[in-house]
């Protein structure tokens, strides 16, 4: 009796066991799944958010290029900007605005802002609310009128590719070859950016080097900057007195990296 008495006890031990197992495997689960979830809420709040505020903006009708001289031999008329942007609303809901990011190759439409520090708007959005997501923003040491020799613009490479997600499918997807250009619109005008150089780099890296003024150092950083690039884009023009603009977001893999893409201002 004894023996079969200790076999029964053995018997509901493992039982035991394996109901704590499946217990442990099951709570594992649900706080795996309750984060994914969460996660998701937070992406779709901060997509929700953008898309918004995209009403304060007006696509417009595209003219015909005109990026050619005309007819009669004359100079090319400037290029229309594709949106207008009603910033009296925009400063309304957040005086940090500072411009609107629109690159059409890449289905990237999004405000600029401007903090204290780039601290403030790394996981706060355009209306104040706390997000991974962020914002799009531009150095804090920078000029806010985009007039600096290199203009620093930061924005998250997020999963959903929202914010600065789509920015490496520049070069991974060779989305340059659908345009090349970028915008960026302001209460004060609208520039048309060229893009020169896109390449992955260090978090702490030359590329974003802010200039007290133009001189022969930001002359030498442009050609630097151009020839890093990893996709064959042309070069434009610059020189000393030109306007660049860094867009940077980190690389998916490693937290160390970034990718950049830099435009020069054509317009």
């Amino acid at each position: 009796m004894a023996k079969k008495s200790k076999k029964k006890t053995r018997g509901t031990s493992g039982s035991i066991l394996w109901k704590l197992l499946f217990v442990a495997a099951l709570c594992v689960l649900v706080f795996s799944a309750y984060n994914l979830i969460k996660i998701f809420l937070s992406y779709k709040e901060g997509t929700d958010e953008y898309n918004e505020l995209r009403q304060y903006t007006v696509q417009v009708t595209p003219e015909p290029s005109k990026e050619a001289p005309d007819e009669n031999g004359g100079e090319p008329e400037p290029v229309q900007a594709p949106l207008t942007v009603d910033f009296a609303s925009l400063q309304a809901i957040n005086p940090d605005v500072k411009g609107w990011l629109y690159i059409e190759a890449l289905d990237i439409s999004y405000p600029i802002v401007q903090g204290e520090d780039n601290e403030e708007y790394l996981h706060t959005t355009y209306e104040g609310n706390s997000n991974y997501a962020g914002s799009i923003f531009v150095d804090y040491q920078n000029n806010d009128n985009f007039s600096d020799c290199n203009t620093i613009v930061y924005g998250h490479n997020m999963k959903n590719q929202s914010m600065f997600g789509k920015l490496k499918q520049f070069k991974e997807q060779e989305k340059y070859k659908d345009s090349v250009y970028f915008w960026i619109l302001t209460p004060e005008g609208d520039y048309r950016y060229q893009a020169f150089s896109a390449f992955y780099t260090d978090a702490i890296s030359d590329a974003y080097t802010l200039f007290s003024g133009p001189g022969e150092s930001f002359t030498q950083y442009q050609a630097d900057m151009a020839a890093r690039s990893e996709v064959p884009l042309e070069v434009p023009a610059m020189d000393q007195n030109s306007k660049i603009v860094t867009l940077s977001t980190c690389a998916a893999r490693d937290s160390s990296r970034r990718f950049v893409v830099q435009g020069v201002r054509i317009s």
